[in-house]
């Protein structure tokens, strides 16, 4: 896939105000979710669970939300058990975020006036 395609879907994941809050939380896990009995919140990722009741959505649409965030590349999930955890993709999301500087070529935006 090009990094022109590529940055369009990472764009478009994050355009969701749900999403993007999400992934700012499981970003900083320790700071938004309590200790989970399985699974290590930096190792392991979030619980599904912890992000449903914070999020205050049915499973099934965050499922939907983190699958959106997965197929850009964004984050990972792992089964424990019964559960599916979520961790961000931080190599990824710099990627990501390098493309973008590259594409959009801020340089050339400093020094114009608007």
């Amino acid at each position: 896939m090009n990094s022109l395609v590529s940055i369009v879907q990472v764009l478009k994941a994050i355009s969701n105000e749900k999403r993007l809050r999400i992934l700012s939380w499981i970003l900083d896990p320790v700071a938004h979710f309590p200790p989970q009995r399985d699974g290590d919140l930096i190792e392991d990722g979030v619980c599904v669970g912890f992000i449903t009741e914070k999020i205050g959505l049915k499973q099934p649409t965050v499922t939907a939300h983190m699958k959106v965030l997965a197929d850009a590349g964004l984050v990972t999930s792992k089964q424990i058990k019964n559960w599916v955890f979520y961790k961000p993709d931080r190599t990824a999301i710099r990627d990501a975020m390098k493309t973008l500087e590259r594409e959009i070529n801020l340089s050339l935006l400093d020094g114009q006036s608007d």
